[in-house]
């Protein structure tokens, strides 16, 4: 188990997302609270940030077409 704040995964690692990810208003071209992107698909992490109010690990996905998305770890596992 990782302590919290220190990230799970790392920069290069495919991934696959674990759940539905839904819009949180970050994308305004799709409905709030609309599916980005349905559980099962495949990205790749590009960053790993800390959320400095939450101490969590905010990994920065490339999911390709141009679609990054800010993903925590629930919502991803590795290939």
């Amino acid at each position: 188990m990782t302590q919290r704040g220190s990230p799970k995964y790392r920069r290069g690692q495919r991934v696959k997302t674990a759940v539905n990810l839904i819009n949180d208003d970050s994308f305004p071209d799709t409905k709030p609270d609309g599916v980005l992107l349905a559980a099962g698909a495949i990205g790749e992490i590009i960053n790993v940030a800390i959320h400095t109010e939450a101490n969590v690990p905010i990994y920065i996905v490339d999911f390709g077409d141009q679609l990054l998305i800010g993903c925590l770890e629930e919502e991803i596992t590795v290939l």
